[in-house]
């Protein structure tokens, strides 16, 4: 039996037009879920918005919403739709005839929806419940994030406030932001002492003022767990994209004791993504944080530990175990190292970026900017599809968006969706054979430089916000003189390390290293840090599950 996390003040709404179908789906809600969650049910789609104000202004929790596809005047999308404006944080999920599941699917888009059934549901037990059970999971993970209690004060050219605004974001932690140069903004100053020269000011929860909080300070202060529960594992996974996510699952679920420790938010780059189309599984696609979040909930069901806001500066091999060292000094150890740790964007090499980094100049999507460019012009460096999901996304506010490639064509580094989906919205242009030669502006971006690679022709072009999708740099810095790398820093494993015949220096076992094996017994890697990976989030899951079935056998022959 599922439980409310406040039995008395959370609900479960329904609405159906037809009242003997509105009764039906309450009699088996309340039979299910009655003792733990109010059962509210409505017969149209105005009375239940009604409805939905009244708790709103009650403070009382809605955890889930089931509505008819088919009512009068307002369908089940359109409500649903406008019920998110009100209780964004309830799950939601549709009612349909076999004949509506086009609607049904293409909700999914729209109002970003969590399930839909096909009427009858009959026999509940197998047809409703298991759906509602996990909804209803899933919400009290996130049970009263649609309440933002943490607040952010900044300024909208502060390259500080902004990265906090995006850690908050990444690690799905709510929060209310408030200018500067606001009133609310000014006041909030005021009572934590502060004149406005220190940003950001975040406030926590519990009324904590922190003055340009670091990243793990932020962590611990906000609920993210930071501090390992154990000295010992069976497997430390280093990195939080989908390769170190895909190795924590497989990793926990087959008994392991597993702790998955990242330097900043889990996801990756894939997790910064506002959609994904082409992964299995999803034919509506998925965003890069619907993706995270599950990845996230499932590795914890199964006992993973996930740490935030730890960076690691050392491996070593002591013997039988492995220890991972952090930037603080502390250490933990294992029998057996996953390395996850991915890439991240190559920085632009040009006057005056890296002043404007974070005051118009952002590295990667930078999805909470997002809001912020609605009707403006926007350019976007890189061909790959990262940069072709953003421009997908950020086209729907901006007034225009400017794809700047070196190349000839998109062709050469983007998948064919994209580049169709590109050429069929008008907002979108594409500028082959451009670099960024210089970028303009006193405390934000004003202007940039383009260069023509052919002509040499250069063009001054108005711009406030450019977003850089550009290369992969693996953030494997930290493993030189630990593990063999390639000329690019990529991490070398598996059959590359005896490529001319012989196991690499200082290999001291009698069997070649396994696939994914590193030049250290015991050390794997996975996903877009191992030299000549496929960049792809498939591939990077899959690499993270094979990871961990080659810690089973390298456990077994210990």
């Amino acid at each position: 039996m599922a439980q409310a996390t406040s039995p008395a003040r959370t609900v479960i709404l329904t609405v159906d037009d037809d009242p003997e179908v509105s009764r039906a789906v309450a009699r088996d809600l309340r039979r299910r879920y009655g003792e733990s969650y109010r059962i509210v049910r409505a017969e149209s789609g105005a009375t239940a918005l009604d409805a939905l104000r009244e708790l709103k202004l009650r403070g009382d929790q809605v955890a889930a919403i089931v509505a008819d596809y088919r009512m009068p005047q307002m369908n089940g999308i359109e409500f649903l739709e406008q019920a998110l404006d009100v209780h964004p944080g309830a799950r939601r999920v549709l009612l349909t005839a076999y004949a509506d599941t086009n609607a049904a699917i293409e909700a999914i888009n729209v109002i970003d929806l969590d399930y839909y059934l096909l009427k009858p549901w009959d026999p509940p037990e197998e047809k409703l419940y298991p759906v509602l059970d996990d909804l209803l999971e899933s919400w009290r993970a996130t049970a009263f994030r649609s309440i933002p209690t943490t607040k952010v004060v900044g300024h909208r050219w502060s390259a500080r406030s902004s990265a906090v605004r995006e850690f908050l974001a990444r690690n799905q932690v709510p929060y209310r932001w408030y200018s500067s140069d606001e009133p609310e903004g000014q006041r909030l100053l005021a009572a934590a002492g502060q004149d406005g020269r220190r940003l950001p000011l975040v406030v926590t929860p519990d009324g904590t003022p922190l003055v340009e909080p670091e990243d793990s300070e932020l962590a611990a202060r906000v609920g993210l767990a930071t501090t390992p529960a154990a000295q010992f594992y069976d497997l430390i996974v280093i990195g939080g994209g989908p390769a170190g996510l895909g190795a924590a699952v497989y990793g926990a679920s087959e008994g392991l004791r597993t702790v998955l420790v990242e330097r900043s938010a889990t996801g990756g780059q894939a997790g910064q993504s506002s959609r994904i189309e082409n992964y299995l599984g999803f034919p509506d696609g998925v965003s890069g944080a619907q993706l995270t979040d599950r990845a996230r909930r499932q590795a914890a069901k199964f006992g993973a530990e996930i740490l935030t806001a730890r960076e690691v500066t050392g491996l070593e091999a002591d013997g039988s175990s492995r220890t991972v060292r952090f930037s603080d000094g502390s250490a933990i150890a294992a029998h057996c190292v996953i390395l996850a740790t991915g890439v991240s964007y190559r920085q632009l090499e040009a006057p005056g970026l890296d002043e404007l980094t974070g005051r118009g100049v952002f590295y990667g999507s930078a999805l909470t900017e997002a809001e912020a460019c609605q009707g403006q012009d926007i350019y976007i460096v890189g061909g790959a599809n990262s940069a072709g999901q953003a421009a997908m996304y950020l086209a729907r506010r901006a007034k225009s968006v400017t794809l700047l490639i070196r190349g000839s064509s998109l062709a050469d580094s983007m998948s064919y969706y994209l580049i169709q989906q590109i050429e069929q919205t008008p907002d979108i242009s594409v500028r082959t054979g451009t670099v960024v030669e210089a970028a303009h502006g006193s405390d934000h971006l004003e202007k940039l430089t383009l260069r023509d690679t052919a002509s040499g022709r250069t063009e001054i072009v108005d711009a406030q916000w450019m977003f850089v999708f550009i290369g992969a740099a693996p953030l494997t810095d930290w493993l030189e003189g630990t593990v063999l790398r390639d000329s690019r820093g990529f991490i070398v494993a598996g059959p590359d390390l005896t490529s001319d015949g012989r196991p690499p220096a200082n290999w001291e076992l009698d069997r070649p290293p396994y696939h994914l094996e590193t030049s250290v017994p015991g050390v794997f890697v996975a996903g877009d840090a191992r030299s000549e990976s496929a960049k792809r989030v498939a591939s990077a899951v899959g690499e993270g599950a094979m990871a961990v079935m080659l810690v089973h056998r390298y456990l077994e022959q210990s």
